[in-house]
């Protein structure tokens, strides 16, 4: 049995898992993950039998008196084919570290992945009502282009990261209000023939669905300032993603295989229709 153990935030848990847990499925080992057992309880694996608290509980202090071995791929340099050795020995092993990494494996049972962290109804239900209402459209099963003249729709989902961003790689992804807009008209520009609704997701409390409308008049602007989950499927439930580098837009576009395009800098003239890519191509490159 395998222990899947890290840190820091929820997308970032969620690739590291699925790595491990791609592992484990070539390999016939069963695979747990720590962090989800008693954080991010949104998603479908939560509610599984072995996503327990006390398992958790279990597995850390075991792993914290030596009782379980550990293979930690904490730095970018360390011995990937050592560690996996390690993994094979071993028949209980914690696994550790966000440079994990099993690419070809992770995109060959990745629907397994994305099943997993389907995320609860009560998360997504109410969004998809929002995002149906706020195009005026009705009752649609899905709720993707159901209505009558939906087809003229296209969804932009906008990741405007803000919060930590302030200081994280010396503040160069701390996009103004501005810059976004200008993004999201050259989108619009992009598409002449389609209605573009642009929904932000953001961690900034601060940022205004209006101030973006008065910035943004070719598009129509939806803010609905939900909690992560909500975001995370409102951005799954869009046709295009634009935002800087991270792993909560990065794990939106993994659901459906949503185009995505990095704002890897504040230049708007950077983004055409053939820079937006899929996600095997950006889950390779992970700043």
């Amino acid at each position: 049995m395998i222990f899947a153990r890290d840190k820091s935030q929820m997308c970032n848990n969620l690739l590291q898992y699925a790595h491990v847990y791609a592992w484990g499925r070539e390999h016939g080992r069963k695979v747990i993950s720590m962090r989800f057992s008693y954080k991010y309880r949104y998603f479908k694996i939560c509610h599984t039998p072995l996503t327990s608290f006390p398992l958790y509980l279990a597995a850390k202090y075991a792993a914290a008196l030596k009782l379980l071995p550990t293979a930690s791929f904490k730095h970018a340099d360390c011995d990937r084919e050592a560690l996996e050795r390690k993994m094979l020995r071993k028949r209980n092993i914690v696994v550790s570290g966000w440079n994990v990494r099993f690419y070809d494996l992770f995109l060959k049972y990745r629907s397994e992945i994305c099943d997993l962290f389907t995320l609860d109804s009560c998360y997504c239900d109410p969004v998809r009502v929002k995002m149906q209402q706020a195009e005026g459209r009705g009752d649609g099963g899905d709720g993707r282009h159901a209505a009558q003249g939906a087809h003229d729709i296209l969804r932009l989902g906008v990741h405007i990261r803000r919060g930590d961003y302030a200081a994280w790689g010396d503040g160069r992804y701390f996009y103004s209000d501005e810059v976004f807009a200008e993004f999201i008209r050259r989108f619009a520009a992009l598409h002449p023939e389609k209605s573009v609704h642009a929904y932000l997701s953001t961690n900034d409390p601060a940022v205004s669905e209006q101030a973006f409308q008065a910035l943004c008049p070719e598009v129509t602007v939806h803010c609905f300032q939900g909690s992560a989950p909500e975001d995370l499927f409102m951005l799954s439930e869009c046709d295009y993603l634009i935002g800087p580098p991270s792993t909560y837009s990065l794990v939106a576009a993994m659901y459906r295989d949503i185009p995505l395009f990095r704002m890897d800098s504040a230049d708007a003239g950077a983004m055409t229709a053939d820079a937006f890519r899929r996600f095997d191509y950006w889950f390779r490159r992970i700043v």
